[in-house]
């Protein structure tokens, strides 16, 4: 089946009146996808494409990535949650699903433990939790490098932890579009979210047992820094939870294997759907 890395013609795309950039294609049960840090909607395109005939899904860029603004000041995990929340009020969704990607996870977790009202089900993906003081150390590092020297400093180095060494994988064109919205996104945006996602991997560690919707936690297995144990960590505290691990992939299974991604988003919130349409 060919892969499509854009989205999709027929997608309808604004911005709310607090400056966050939004697109929604599709019809059925909302299901919104977050991407991660340095990434912006466009990166969802693949799985857009795929899930669209079976859910109204919804896009968005977190704040100062793609075309969404930055708010002044420093922000927290709840200023990306609250995003999250005032973009489903605006457009009149009382109910969701949210899959999140990498710091995308964070917030879908975040989400669902403090508006649990709202969400249906959530996925945790390549989701980072309770870091050893050595990945905490590099994770703070990578951080402090990104405040000082920008998104060029490391680019290779987190090319090389998303997907592999050049020309140890077969995904050149997913690789590729990496590159190219890393360079794109705005630094102050980028800097912002990475101190947040550097910094969060312990928040919701007392809470995940209050976690009262469905929870899939999912990463992959050569993902070094968003571990397979981290995930069935996760899915243990969980009332609702369960855990599952892609083999043969690292931190950017979306791109690297979206026909996996969308068949297993797709049979979670489908077992977990409510017979009627929340919205």
């Amino acid at each position: 089946m060919q892969i499509s890395f854009a989205l999709p013609d027929s997608i309808t795309s604004g911005k709310t009146s607090n400056g966050t950039a939004w697109s929604r294609v599709g019809s059925g049960k909302t299901l919104v996808l977050l991407h991660g840090v340095g990434m912006n909607k466009s990166v969802w395109a693949p799985e857009v494409n795929l899930l669209s005939d079976s859910f109204d899904v919804l896009v968005y860029d977190m704040w100062g990535h793609g075309d969404s603004d930055l708010p002044s000041g420093e922000l927290s995990l709840t200023d990306y949650t609250n995003q999250l929340v005032n973009l489903l009020s605006e457009l009149v969704i009382a109910k969701a699903f949210v899959a999140g990607h990498s710091m995308g996870g964070l917030i879908a977790i975040d989400f669902a433990l403090n508006n649990s009202e709202m969400c249906s089900g959530m996925c945790a993906l390549n989701a980072v939790f309770n870091r050893t003081p050595a990945q905490s150390e590099a994770v703070k590092k990578r951080a402090a490098d990104l405040a000082a020297g920008g998104v060029s400093v490391n680019l290779s180095e987190t090319l090389d932890r998303w997907f592999g060494q050049p020309g140890t994988h077969d995904f050149p064109e997913a690789e590729a579009l990496a590159q190219e919205l890393l360079l794109d996104v705005n630094p102050k945006g980028y800097e912002s979210a990475y101190s947040v996602f550097a910094n969060s991997d312990k928040v919701h560690a007392d809470r995940l047992s209050t976690l009262s919707v469905p929870a899939l936690f999912f990463t992959a297995d050569g993902d070094p820094n968003s571990t397979p144990e981290m995930s069935q960590a996760m899915a243990s505290l969980a009332p609702l939870g369960s855990s599952q691990v892609l083999t043969g992939h690292r931190h950017m299974m979306t791109l690297t294997a979206p026909l996996k991604i969308s068949e297993s988003l797709s049979t979670f919130f489908n077992s977990h759907s409510e017979p009627s349409n929340n919205q």
